[in-house]
């Protein structure tokens, strides 16, 4: 163990030393991402990658911030193009443990730093902030890491006045999977852990995966009958139709008493940034009037 984490230590001062030589001659190091937590992590710090994995995924699920244009795509997130990313003669490259099998050949292109938001401890929150700092260090703006770790703080506190109303019941968060199936967010998630800052119960206290979702059928969120739902888009065509006439779902006890509601895309494996979205989106939702019917409901009380 402290071989390891004198090689780690050793491997970390290498790249910081590499950076700080290449910051005389150049505006910022270049930076190769693959996971999108890390990406809006960089860009959230001011860092634009000059390498990003699934571009086009990104666009659609994370959303903010927004990848600039003209980018290179390197291929699938668990399998990058490992010529595209030589091409591009990266100054550090970002991994997260998911890719550890790339990592020899990787470190042969760059210095690679391996980071993970999301661990068996399930402390997502501390770990986003603790990703954050360590991208600011490695990227030599420790200065914008300190001013996004403050943001996040802001952003939550400013948000939970106005989420007040969702505090009247505990809240279930789902994302559909199929007509019949849903991703329930609950110990462990990045959305978890934003709601228990907001003071906001949520209504899934059992079992999660790693990432800190549990997928089961829809009658599962019966069990809670004072529940509220809010389910996140993008919503599969399949469970459209589940939303206006699926006879399952008009049983749910929140949808008889019109207790649910519909929220844009948040990514849920990312970190700080999408932390803000998420409060930002469930502020938004608080304030909203009610609109009443299958597919939009008022999940405020």
């Amino acid at each position: 163990m402290t071989d390891a984490l004198f090689s780690r230590r050793a491997l970390m001062a290498g790249a910081a030393a590499l950076l700080a030589g290449r910051a005389m001659a150049a505006p910022g190091p270049r930076v190769v991402a693959f996971d999108w937590g890390i990406v809006e992590t960089l860009l959230g710090l001011g860092v634009v990658p000059v390498g990003v994995a699934e571009g086009d995924g990104y666009a659609e699920w994370v959303r903010e911030p927004a990848l600039p244009p003209g980018i290179p795509d390197l291929g699938l997130r668990v399998e990058p193009n490992m010529e595209a990313v030589a091409r591009l003669k990266p100054d550090l490259i970002v991994i997260t443990p998911q890719l550890a099998s790339f990592e020899p050949m990787l470190a042969r292109i760059a210095p690679t730093l391996s980071l993970a938001i999301f661990d068996e401890d399930g402390d997502v929150w501390t770990r986003a902030r603790q990703v954050a700092l360590a991208l600011a260090s490695a990227t030599g703006r420790e200065d914008a890491g300190a001013r996004l770790l403050a943001q996040a703080d802001a952003a939550l506190e400013a948000a939970r006045p106005k989420v007040a109303p969702l505090t009247a019941r505990p809240l279930y968060l789902a994302s559909f999977v199929d007509a019949r199936h849903v991703r329930v967010y609950g110990r462990g998630s990045l959305f978890d852990a934003v709601l228990t800052r907001l003071g906001i119960a949520n209504a899934f206290t059992g079992p999660t995966s790693f990432w800190g979702f549990a997928t089961f059928g829809l009658e599962h969120l019966a069990a809670a009958q004072d529940a509220a739902l809010l389910v996140f888009e993008p919503v599969p065509p399949e469970a459209r139709a589940t939303l206006a006439h699926g006879p399952l779902w008009q049983r749910l006890p929140m949808v008889q008493a019109g207790r649910i509601g519909l929220l844009p895309t948040v990514w849920s494996f990312g970190g700080l940034v999408s932390a803000m979205r998420f409060a930002r989106v469930l502020a938004d939702h608080a304030a909203a009037p009610a609109v009443s019917g299958p597919e939009r409901g008022d999940a405020r009380g």
